[in-house]
């Protein structure tokens, strides 16, 4: 059934802001609701710090320059501490609110290469600079996962979990585009057979743990083979910057019953606010354009372009709320 759901991050900026971002969610996505990201508490609650507080058997503390890995599970500074105990209060909030629920429920990750790219190493620079770094890593994100995994599972035992890994950052690992530290100079490219490991670590560990994986990348030249390849269920994309080369892959995709997750609503309030049959048009004609219709693309799940955090809650809701009336217009 051709579903709605959101990328993962919600506006505000405390405790209140996500216990209403969890309700906004449940009232609007009522067939794929997800724990949302309330970014703007700070550094401890945006992707980096949400997927640092998954981590097993690694720490990190907060720097100016951001997050820097630490080395073991002893030596998390006192913000990493922060950022673990905000995601357990977080899940606290997600568990009240989901007495009884059944049915599917979205978890999101930085996945480990959008993860090298961002975090540094003890020594400076980024974890990208590392190939043992990297790889301790994506292994430790695996791990973390599997207990994140069965955390929330014993939270809402009702919920047929999917997973995403959101790897924003993976085109430009691939094609070198990555500054170091210095801004100067950029790190070098990873060719796709090296990427692939720590993909496949991620996912497998998803997988194990009986949830579904997902990957998210919101680029124009997103690596659909290389995703599939390592194990991703599915695919989220932004129809906005997506390039068309890669429309074949995703209709091929969607005849498989495999999940798309199509972007497809402003994240921030536009100027025109575009109607649901304007919307729904769109999306027809996308289709259409693959030799598809909505009864062959059941599969299909409608979001907003990318996160909300830069919206206000007026427009999330209503982003949202956008995204369930495209998905029932589409139901055949």
């Amino acid at each position: 059934m051709i579903a709605a759901t959101g990328v993962g991050s919600m506006p505000g900026e405390d405790t209140a802001a996500f216990t209403r971002a969890v309700q906004v969610v449940l009232d609007q996505l009522p067939d794929l609701p997800h724990v949302p990201e309330v970014p703007g508490r700070g550094a401890h609650a945006d992707l980096t710090g949400r997927t640092l507080a998954v981590l097993a058997d690694l720490g990190a503390d907060l720097q100016p320059a951001g997050w820097r890995l630490t080395g073991g599970p002893t030596s998390a500074g006192v913000d990493h501490r922060r950022a673990r105990s905000l995601l357990a209060q977080d899940l606290d909030v997600v568990e009240e609110l989901t007495q009884g629920w059944t049915g599917r429920f979205k978890l999101q990750v930085a996945g480990p290469w959008t993860l090298a790219a961002t975090v540094e190493r003890p020594r400076g620079d980024r974890v990208l600079a590392d190939h043992g770094a990297r790889r301790e890593l994506a292994q430790a994100l695996a791990e973390g996962l599997r207990g994140h995994v069965a955390d929330v599972r014993r939270r809402i035992p009702g919920a047929e979990l999917v997973v995403q890994v959101d790897e924003p950052a993976l085109p430009a690992v691939l094609a070198g585009r990555v500054p170091t530290a210095s801004g100067f100079h950029r790190h070098r490219s990873v060719d796709p057979p090296r990427a692939s490991p720590a993909l496949e670590w991620v996912f497998e560990a998803v997988r194990e743990s009986g949830a579904t994986p997902v990957a998210h990348c919101c680029a124009a030249d997103v690596p659909v083979g290389l995703l599939r390849g390592a194990g991703a269920a599915g695919l989220s994309v932004d129809l906005d910057v997506l390039a068309a080369t890669a429309y074949d892959d995703l209709a091929s995709l969607l005849e498989e019953g495999a999940p798309v997750l199509l972007g497809v609503v402003p994240s921030t309030a536009p100027d025109a606010e575009p109607s649901d049959r304007a919307v729904t048009e769109r999306v027809l004609r996308w289709l259409d354009m693959l030799g598809l219709d909505p009864e062959t693309a059941s599969s299909l799940v409608v979001t907003p372009a990318c996160g909300l955090a830069g919206a206000d809650e007026t427009w999330a809701r209503r982003a949202l709320g956008l995204c369930r009336t495209v998905a029932a217009n589409l139901r055949p």
